[in-house]
């Protein structure tokens, strides 16, 4: 049972691997994996609700009480970058401590998102660092230097004891219906499992697994040449009653920050948006102010754009933003809407998108030349010209798409940015 059990997983993980890197490889995103990234789901909830975002979170939570944290080592992309580290390395690891300020990391995290702003969730979600390092952004790569090299001196030790994601599944998995379990008969304590566990979570002394920090890579199962350790339901053992007094105190703590952190949030979210107000967003984004507070960073819409428009963040603007320097808008595309998985950018249908005005376009007169190539390629019919006249923007039409500003042979059409997206 322990190998099928770990073989099982493996697969799952591969699968879930090779999905994610074709959809960053902007080749093909058949099945949107990245919807079930506990923090961009969490937020599509609070932001972009839908019933299906809420049946995606309801089944992350139903599912670690069930299995405990299988989602840290089945589709966590930074899990599974991780796993890759410690195969490569192949180091044996020793008993780690239960940390606690990770709780403390978790409640600036979430208290921050619920307060409305994701500003501290984008440093530290294990799905936004590695959709910076994924876009070549130089935190996400410098985040993956300094992880791979935690990798080796101390295994997953970001899932068990940083990672904020990692921290409330830990809480979850504690309660959970199947775990890794010690059989103190069986065992003779000779360590294999343990020099295998990547977050140091098997006490080999006295055959206790903790299944808080406990990923459920399921590792441990098939080196055990004794059958001293399982994964299922752990049979009832008799403990003795805790005041549990430090832990008392670290939840009470806690929930301190967590409550700062949502009145500090909430306060934040009225002078984020300073540095993008003039920033022209992606059709769904709604306000500067909405979306500076909301997007990831994850990039994965500036890795599926297809004419490349999408811009990561960087020393002007702290989000992805639109850069008509190279290229407009597609009128029939809205990849952006479908791939993002945390609701910043909101999900539009095509219909919805091509009606979306994320600018506006202007002509300057002393430079048109009045060809007219600007009317005969606005996919809205938003201008206008009379023979050998400058011709007129339809603010009521006109989307803001850029398809004008790139056929305009002399440079005589700008695009500016909307204050609030609005469907014309």
């Amino acid at each position: 049972m322990g190998r099928k059990s770990f073989y099982l997983r493996v697969g799952v993980a591969a699968v879930a691997g090779i999905l994610m890197i074709l959809a960053f490889a902007g080749i093909v995103y058949p099945v949107q994996i990245f919807d079930w990234q506990l923090m961009a789901v969490l937020q599509r909830v609070l932001i972009d609700f839908s019933v299906a975002a809420a049946v995606v979170l309801a089944a992350i939570v139903v599912l670690t009480f069930l299995f405990g944290r299988i989602y840290c080592s089945t589709i966590c992309p930074l899990g599974l970058l991780q796993e890759l580290l410690t195969v490569v390395f192949r180091r044996k690891l020793k008993m780690q401590k239960n940390r606690p300020y990770k709780y403390f990391i978790a409640a600036a995290a979430f208290g921050l998102l619920f307060g409305g702003t994701v500003l501290v969730t984008r440093l530290v979600d294990p799905y936004s660092v590695f959709g910076n390092a994924a876009g070549d952004a130089w935190y996400g790569l410098a985040a993956v230097v300094l992880l791979a090299v935690l990798v080796w001196f101390k295994g997953r030790w970001f899932c068990s004891n940083i990672c904020p994601a990692g921290a409330i599944l830990g809480l979850l998995a504690k309660f959970s219906l199947f775990k890794v379990y010690m059989d103190k008969n069986s065992c003779v304590a000779c360590g294999l499992c343990a020099g295998k566990c990547p977050t140091g979570s098997i006490d080999v002394k006295n055959k206790t697994v903790d299944n808080e920090t406990c990923i459920k890579c399921l590792r441990c199962l098939p080196v055990c040449r004794k059958s001293g350790i399982h994964y299922g339901l752990k049979p009832a053992e008799k403990t003795a009653f805790s005041p549990a007094r430090r832990k008392l105190l670290i939840g009470g703590a806690a929930l301190i920050v967590l409550a700062a952190a949502v009145k500090s949030g909430a306060a934040f979210v009225k002078t984020a948006a300073l540095k993008v107000k003039n920033v022209i967003l992606p059709a769904g984004a709604g306000t500067a102010a909405r979306f500076v507070n909301s997007c990831l960073n994850c990039n994965l819409c500036v890795q599926n754009c297809p004419m490349k428009i999408i811009k990561k963040a960087d020393a002007d603007f702290p989000v992805v933003h639109i850069d008509y320097s190279a290229g407009f808008c597609e009128y029939g595309c809205h990849k952006c809407s479908e791939v993002c998985p945390s609701g910043a950018i909101k999900r539009l249908s095509l219909a919805e998108k091509q009606k979306t005005q994320i600018g506006l376009a202007a002509i300057d007169a002393d430079k048109c030349i009045k060809c007219g190539l600007c009317v005969m390629k606005c996919p809205r019919e938003a201008l206008t010209r009379e023979d050998g006249s400058v011709s007129v923007v339809n603010a009521d039409i006109c989307i803001g798409c850029g398809v004008c500003k790139t056929a305009c042979p002399v440079k005589a059409i700008t695009i500016t940015a909307v204050e609030t997206q609005k469907i014309l």
